[in-house]
């Protein structure tokens, strides 16, 4: 007799190296050693040469600190298109880069050599700088290259190299060519910690307390006034005539000019009493409830009214200082808040520049870049700004002329490097004109004709196109790329050789760096005129720096083009990079630098709070891929919308791996079946396989159809979901588990079983693709285990599968074993019901019998014996619905069709070799444990299958 361990050797039993544990934390580092042995990226460019390109332009990062999970993020994302556009025939380089310039590298350099001009000479410092920012940019490209991220490492773009910086002098050169470029004294954002102007990408807001206060200005000329306004008969009124205007920063008092009403708004003029007696007060008639109620006055009257623009030029006395300022109208003027009365200081302030511009008042600044008022300033000389506020409130009483004071918190501007208050502050500062030489309407232009992702980005990049102040491009830094302008002592005007010298100086940074700016004399350049000229101390705005990037690497690197296809970065970037490309770009060239723009969110915690380390709650990704690998990362990344903030934690990347593990086990189960399978002698023709398998081709097609559709489209998070459905249901639910018999038990060179393994081999080779561009590494290790020879040495190096088309007969088609489906679920609950009660354990100890409506009966009929493989049970036997039990139970299938279900333990023997229950175990006097069909397998000339 036949030993139970001769049976197990006549079995097919799975057999790989491909573990089921991942340790992809250890397992990673070797794929990455892989890929720099073969040169991969170098590879991927040759197999490039002659597609198609695609050019996903690289938004510099920082270079300070170690990466975050919002970089590893945005790199990820970078990363999974780059490989899916290479996977669909493009040749997809990617030149990852980095800023290198401006402030808080300074700071950091700094602490270690002091301020430049005292321990260390400027030129000692930019070097400091410049060893700083390298050191960084070394740590954050082995933690990007970790990650799984493929580029040119080793030829990264950074604003800091000399070529780099020579085409950033040179864009500006095209930008002053195209008329953009003016020297104005104009109010910037300014950061007293920085003693520098800001970028509005480098403004953030935050609550600040602030005191609100309401001050009158009396009226000089009250019969001049009283002339210009509408009188209540009988009630003329008495006292002094005051306007009130609010304000929630009274240390910008001193520098007033003129307080603004709105034109078309209607002011009352209240009668009431003071401190000081009776008075008048003039205030908007809508802002009069709230004002009196604020001031704690509920006895007045009002006594006259009059329009903004009938007020327009009477003269007011300030409230603190011997000077006489004006009443100027202004559509700035809200109703939302205050009396509808602007106190107006056109140093301090954008409305009030654009406003006082329009009356030619003067720009005054009474403040130093620290912060405090300038030695002259009456009253308040030396006091810091902020310090100074209290100062103001106690001048203001002394004089009579407070109304009322509070404190407000409020959302107020805040530098995003030192998160501390910020002033407008006007300075003479270099501007890229919006309106000059209509930069404005063509960068809105532009926009209507890019592609934005998702689509809402394009109002919000309106908006701010349209609402935006000129763009401040100067620096008082020592750290930045020159504003390399020679400027006329008593014109102001620039050197009417501006375009040659330009180009001049970039030749030398090409040669030396920045520093061939700092030491040049300008004798070098301008010969005798040189006494005649200042250079420009400044540097850039290093949003500038980035901003110019399509100019300075897209256009000078020949593998990339502008305008590129893609810019991808989080979505402040509309304020920051996006814009600043698109202006730089549209002054160049009159064109966006890019094609399409997608927007990601940022990073949260599981209760949606922002990832700080005030908060505690920031993840460091080099954390997660020490512990996790880098893999579950990035399918974090994929599964996540990223259209909306992004929710990550140790609980989410657990649910995150625990998917992960579905989709490495089904691949392994796919290579472990595919053991003694070599395609060139195997591999079966679609007309020559089993139904099921055909449909199992057919499905991994349409779900490959739906894959590659999810990443044109940039929707990985379908891609996820499709794939993880596709290995959960598909195939770990239904096919690889209906196979297993088959797989197992039939003869190892049949039909049977090589037509299984020929749809595993054309699923696991699609799969593997599939999940590349996410899973990057896992892919990798597949692709090393899958039989057969293989053209590339890595999976990255493929395109998508071309799976073998499968006609599918009209009875057998996709909506057929659709059915068979719901049919196995409704038998499965009943299974599940009988197991529960103890009736069996496994579904193969058990019998079913089904009761079907006409339609029904002749579909699950083509099956024929079958079935009970489709079913995993021993036995199942159809009838016709009319002869149905009482105790069978009811099912309604999706498509109207009914059935009823009876399940039963079998009477029969299990087959030693199958498990199956069946009538013929032990009718065979050789094989006494032995069903008749593993008879056949072990002894005969195999079992015939035709569907299942």
């Amino acid at each position: 007799m036949t030993t139970e361990k001769d049976y197990k050797d006549t079995l097919n039993l799975p057999k790989t190296d491909f573990p089921m544990k991942a340790n992809l934390a250890n397992r990673e580092p070797e794929t990455l050693k892989f890929w720099d042995e073969i040169d991969l990226y170098q590879k991927l460019r040759e197999a490039g040469q002659g597609r198609k390109s695609f050019i996903l332009h690289d938004g510099p990062p920082y270079a300070n600190g170690d990466i975050h999970i919002g970089h590893a993020l945005n790199k990820i994302l970078k990363d999974i298109i780059i490989k899916s556009k290479t996977l669909s025939g493009y040749d997809a380089p990617y030149v990852p880069g980095w800023d290198c310039h401006g402030l808080p590298i300074e700071l950091n350099v700094e602490k270690k050599l002091g301020k430049p001009g005292r321990k260390v000479d400027a030129a000692g410092f930019r070097q400091g700088c410049r060893d700083y920012a390298q050191k960084q940019v070394d740590g954050q490209r082995q933690d990007f290259i970790r990650l799984g991220v493929l580029g040119d490492w080793q030829n990264p773009y950074l604003t800091m190299d000399f070529e780099t910086e020579a085409e950033i002098i040179r864009a500006l050169g095209k930008i002053i060519k195209a008329g953009h470029l003016h020297k104005g004294y104009k109010p910037v954002h300014w950061c007293t910690d920085c003693g520098s102007a800001l970028a509005e990408a480098e403004v953030e807001y935050e609550d600040k307390t602030s005191p609100a206060i309401d001050v009158r200005f009396p009226v000089l000329n009250e019969t001049a006034f009283l002339e210009r306004v509408h009188h209540v008969n009988g009630h003329e009124g008495k006292g002094p005539i005051s306007i009130v205007i609010w304000t929630t920063t009274p240390w910008t008092l001193p520098a007033n000019q003129a307080v603004a009403l709105n034109p078309e708004f209607e002011y009352a003029v209240v009668q009431t009493d003071g401190e000081h007696g009776a008075e008048r007060l003039v205030i908007a008639e809508e802002l009069l409830k709230d004002a009196m109620g604020r001031y704690g006055r509920d006895n007045y009257r009002v006594v006259a009214y009059g329009s903004g623009k009938d007020l327009e030029g009477i003269s007011l006395k300030h409230p603190f200082y011997d000077k006489e300022v004006p009443i100027i109208v202004g559509d700035h003027v809200t109703k939302e808040s205050g009396t509808g009365a602007v106190h107006t200081a056109p140093g301090h302030g954008q409305d009030d520049y654009v406003v006082g511009s329009k009356y030619k008042l003067h720009v005054y600044n009474p403040v130093g870049g620290n912060g405090c008022f300038l030695p002259d300033t009456e009253l308040f000389a030396g006091e810091h700004v902020f310090k100074a506020n209290d100062h103001v409130i106690e001048v203001l009483k002394a004089n009579g002329n407070l109304v009322h004071d509070e404190s407000l918190r409020h959302s107020y501007p805040h530098c995003w490097r030192h998160k501390t208050p910020i002033i407008f502050r006007a300075t003479p500062q270099w501007f890229i004109s919006m309106e000059q030489a209509g930069l404005r309407d063509s960068a809105l232009k532009a926009i209507k004709n890019i592609q934005w992702i998702p689509n809402w980005g394009q109002a919000r990049i309106e908006g701010m196109v349209n609402g935006r102040p000129d763009w401040c491009i100067s620096r008082q830094r020592t750290w930045g790329v020159p504003i390399t302008l020679f400027v006329n002592k008593q014109s102001g005007h620039l050197h009417p050789e501006t375009d040659r010298l330009l180009e001049e100086v970039a030749k030398r940074v090409e040669q030396q760096g920045i520093d061939a700016w700092f030491s040049l004399q300008p004798e070098e350049l301008l010969g005798d005129d040189a006494s005649d000229y200042e250079k420009v101390p400044d540097t850039l705005d290093v949003w500038f720096d980035s901003g110019v990037t399509h100019a300075a690497v897209l256009e000078k690197r020949p593998q990339l083009h502008v305008p590129a296809d893609l810019y991808l970065e989080g979505s402040d970037q509309h304020r920051g990079w996006f814009q600043s490309s698109l202006l730089t770009s549209v002054a160049i060239r009159n064109a966006a630098p890019y094609k399409a723009v997608l927007t990601h969110g940022f990073t949260v915690d599981a209760k949606g709070r922002k990832m700080s380390k005030s908060e505690k709650n920031a993840m460091a990704p080099q954390k997660v891929v020490n512990q996790l690998g880098a893999d579950i990362l990035r399918l974090w990344v994929a599964a996540t919308d990223y259209r909306g903030e992004m929710s990550v934690s140790d609980e989410i990347l657990k649910r995150t791996a625990d998917a992960y593990r579905r989709m490495r086990n089904t691949a392994r189960f796919l290579l472990a079946n595919l053991a003694g399978f070599d395609p060139k002698a195997h591999l079966l023709q679609p007309e020559d396989m089993l139904a099921l398998d055909r449909w199992a081709i057919s499905k991994a097609a349409q779900v490959q159809a739906q894959v590659i559709k999810a990443y044109d489209a940039y929707e990985f998070h379908q891609i996820y979901q499709r794939v993880h459905n596709f290995c959960n249901v598909d195939m770990g639910s239904f096919y690889l588990d209906v196979i297993k018999d088959r797989q197992y038990t039939t003869q190892e060179n049949s039909v049977a079983r090589r037509s299984a393994q020929t749809a595993m081999y054309h699923i696991v080779n699609a799969l593997v693709k599939w999940i590349a561009p996410i899973l990057s590494f896992t892919a990798e290790e597949i692709w090393r285990h899958i039989p057969g020879d293989k053209a590339e040495q890595s999976v990255l190096l493929t395109s998508w599968s071309e799976l073998p088309e499968v006609q599918d007969s009209d009875a057998m088609n996709d909506a057929f074993w659709s059915q068979v489906l719901e049919v196995r679920d409704a038998v499965s609950k009943q299974l599940e019901q009988l197991r529960i009660a103890g009736g069996v354990g496994s579904s193969l100890a058990a019998e079913v019998d089904l009761y079907c409506g006409t339609e029904i009966y002749h579909k699950l009929g083509l099956l024929e014996d079958e079935l009970r493989f489709a079913l995993i049970t021993s036995y199942a036997r159809i009838h016709r619905d009319t002869e149905r039990s009482d105790d069978s139970i009811h099912y309604t299938l999706s498509n109207g069709d009914e059935i009823w279900v009876t399940v039963a333990p079998s009477a029969f023997s299990k087959c030693e070799r199958c498990w199956h229950h069946r009538e013929d175990v032990g009718s065979h006097a050789e094989h006494p444990t032995l069903c008749g069909r593993c008879v056949d397998n072990v002894d005969g000339d195999g079992e015939p299958r035709k569907f299942v």
